[in-house]
């Protein structure tokens, strides 16, 4: 077995709708790095800004909220 990260598979995050505070998971690639992007929230449709930081390391935080505009 090996457990080295393979970069293509996505990290799983759970994080909460700022709009309708349920649970969701986001599938993150951490091979492009830090970004700053608009994803629907699947359970209530509405968008949200989801900011990932990558670190040297491999680590990572993301965090949501509302799409402004």
């Amino acid at each position: 077995a090996s457990s080295s990260i393979d970069a293509t598979m996505p990290e799983e995050a759970v994080v909460t709708c700022p709009a309708c505070w349920q649970d969701i998971v986001l599938e993150l690639y951490l091979s492009g790095g830090s970004a700053r992007y608009a994803e629907d929230c699947p359970v209530c449709c509405r968008p949200m800004t989801v900011s990932l930081h990558v670190d040297n390391e491999g680590g990572f935080e993301v965090s949501v909220e509302p799409e402004s505009g």
